[in-house]
């Protein structure tokens, strides 16, 4: 039997004991219409007024107890009636004016009643027991301290998903009217969101660490560099000029490194909201591949597109769909330019289900499969030196792949050592999970 099935039925045999005890005290006239039926028969036979009078006195002591003034009934049958196990209206209406989820519990953890944001949040019915939808061991034994009668509590929780969420959730009493303490009241649970603020203080510490890694490279460089100009060099106007062109090159790195860390840190600030704006994919390729043009002419590097008259539209964030595929075109307009091509494809979502796909494909050397699933990670190269001729940051791809999880699309690598790379973005505009189709068995494939 679950537990929801066996709260039924405890409710069920509950209010079947209250009916037999009302029935009973309603029957009290009956009983005592009975026993003086009992003693006008002794009074007419002596012969069996001892054997009458036992069973009087049986009838008289079992009833005693049941058929006791009013003033003596118990409290839960005389003064007023058993507690409802589902709130007031008034307990409703200040559940679904607070900001924040908010739950009403009876004292067994059964849900009486969630306001829209709770239904939001965490799908839960009245009826259901609480661990149903949440069995953190902290969450639980807060409630079942507070329920068997003692103090408001609080404690944080970590609710996993496709994305992990953090919460605090506040546990306290609500006494039923009167005062009375015999813990048939109901708990009250709310709920505050703290993902954002655990977001922010990762985001804080791992920009100060990478910061400080990748920046003291450059840093050393120019120090070393002014230290040369105002002393050994500072009368030599070649070698000056040389520095220079060097110091600028490595201020503009950090430039970049700088503006690479606070987009990658806007991005996983927002990684719990999804986008559903629509965004036609066509377009914003398109104008991604006429940004890139003249990168592509410099490096002697033809882009090809192939994608469809009709629009393909996906919810997402317009701008950061734009720098997806920006990066992922660059990279291939810079590490693939022994190709001399890229090809961009964009087709419809296969058989008619999930959502569009993208494909960026160079015609370079490839890549080691050794290096296809660290690709996405920060700061790694899979050729520093081609890195550094390209003045990369390392953060393209993490960028890339930090986006399309926000957007619940899945990122494809395939490489083979002098055949090129392909990276294929597969949206979902259901956002249901569909997965890639199965292709280039042959290759060394990476999924991200």
């Amino acid at each position: 039997m679950s537990d929801r099935d066996r709260i039924v039925e405890d409710e069920a045999q509950e209010a079947a004991k209250r009916g037999a005890m009302a029935r009973l005290v309603e029957a009290r006239p009956f009983f005592l219409t009975m026993a003086a039926l009992l003693l006008f028969l002794v009074l007419i036979d002596q012969a069996s007024a001892v054997a009458a009078g036992l069973v009087l006195a049986a009838t008289i002591g079992f009833f005693a107890l049941f058929l006791r003034g009013p003033d003596e009934l118990p409290v839960r049958l005389s003064s007023r009636p058993p507690p409802s196990i589902w709130p007031e209206t008034g307990i409703k209406r200040m559940a679904d004016a607070l900001p924040d989820p908010c739950v009403i519990l009876d004292r067994r953890g059964v849900v009486r009643y969630a306001n829209s944001r709770a239904e939001a949040t965490f799908p839960i019915r009245p009826g259901d027991p609480l661990t149903f939808r949440l069995r953190n061991p902290d969450f639980v034994g807060a409630f079942d301290r507070v329920a068997a009668g003692g103090a408001a509590e609080k404690v944080q929780f970590l609710e996993r998903g496709a994305t992990e969420r953090w919460y605090l959730a506040w546990f306290s009493a609500l006494e039923p009217a009167g005062g009375a303490s015999d813990r048939s009241g109901f708990i009250i649970l709310i709920f505050s969101d703290l993902t954002e603020q655990r977001v922010s203080e990762k985001i804080r510490v791992d920009f100060v660490a990478n910061a400080s890694h990748e920046l003291r490279t450059p840093l050393a460089s120019l120090s070393g560099f002014i230290e040369t100009m105002q002393g050994p060099a500072k009368d030599d106007a070649v070698a000056r000029q040389r520095f220079l062109g060097i110091m600028h090159d490595q201020a503009t790195r950090m430039s970049r490194l700088i503006d690479d860390l606070l987009s990658l840190s806007r991005i996983e600030m927002k990684a719990h909201m999804r986008p559903e704006a629509p965004v036609d994919l066509t377009g914003v390729i398109r104008g991604v591949v006429d940004a890139l043009e003249p990168l592509a002419r410099d490096l002697g590097v033809t882009i090809e597109t192939e994608l469809p008259e009709t629009p393909l539209v996906v919810p997402g964030d317009r701008d950061e769909l734009v720098q997806v595929f920006q990066n992922l075109i660059e990279n291939g307009c810079k590490y693939g330019k022994l190709g001399q091509r890229v090809q961009v494809t964009a087709t419809p979502p296969p058989g008619g289900r999930g959502g569009p796909v993208v494909t960026v494909r160079d015609f370079g050397a490839g890549i080691p499969a050794e290096h296809l699933p660290r690709l996405t990670e920060r700061f790694y190269r899979a050729d520093i030196q081609a890195s550094h001729a390209q003045r990369g940051t390392g953060l393209g791809l993490a960028i890339v792949k930090h986006i399309l999880n926000r957007h619940r699309a899945r990122l494809l690598i395939e490489s083979r050592p002098g055949e090129g790379s392909s990276f294929t973005v597969a949206f979902n505009v259901a956002f249901s999970g569909a997965s890639l189709p199965a292709e280039g068995k042959s290759r060394d494939v990476s999924y991200i």
